[in-house]
């Protein structure tokens, strides 16, 4: 999913992704408050046939309205969404937005390239680093499958998968 209230942005990294052989679908999204509504599932996003929740994601800062921290607070919220590999692509290199990114929960922070190519290497190099990392499995509808660390390392901490816990 692609975060961003600027349509040419939206296309450039469309057109990126879809450069280096990314084939999956990829939903672009213009706008914060859009974007929150998409993983609520309200309105048209109801649909996850359609719209299946997103397994990475990229998002603008700088965008009128609901901004992307504002997106990023949303996600980390949701366990079920907080997993999700969350990559602030910006054009801001102001120290504070960096800063506030991750603290907010950004898997990564970086600046938009101007240029196509520098685009397309810079989305190449997350794409085929995310595409190495193991992540929760989730099912069909995009909630992570239940595990039980019962006897394991990470017992001592509750886990959460929509509103069961599971230990």
């Amino acid at each position: 999913m692609i975060v961003d209230d600027n349509p040419n942005d939206l296309l450039f990294i469309e057109k990126a992704f879809r450069d280096i052989g990314v084939k999956d679908s990829i939903h672009k999204i213009s706008g914060g408050q859009e974007a929150i509504a998409y993983m609520m599932g309200e309105g048209k996003y109801s649909d996850r046939s359609t719209y299946a929740y997103p397994t990475f994601i990229t998002i603008d800062l700088k965008m009128p309205g609901t901004d992307g921290f504002a997106v990023l607070e949303h996600l980390k919220k949701n366990p079920e969404w907080a997993v999700i590999p969350t990559v602030i692509l910006s054009s801001s290199r102001d120290l504070d937005d960096i800063k506030k990114a991750y603290m907010l929960g950004a898997s990564s922070y970086h600046v938009k390239p101007n240029l196509l190519d520098a685009l397309r290497q810079q989305l190449k190099v997350l794409h085929d680093y995310w595409m190495t990392c193991e992540v929760p499995e989730v099912d069909s509808t995009g909630h992570q499958v239940p595990t039980n660390s019962r006897g394991k390392l990470g017992e001592r901490f509750a886990q959460t998968s929509g509103t069961t816990q599971v230990s």
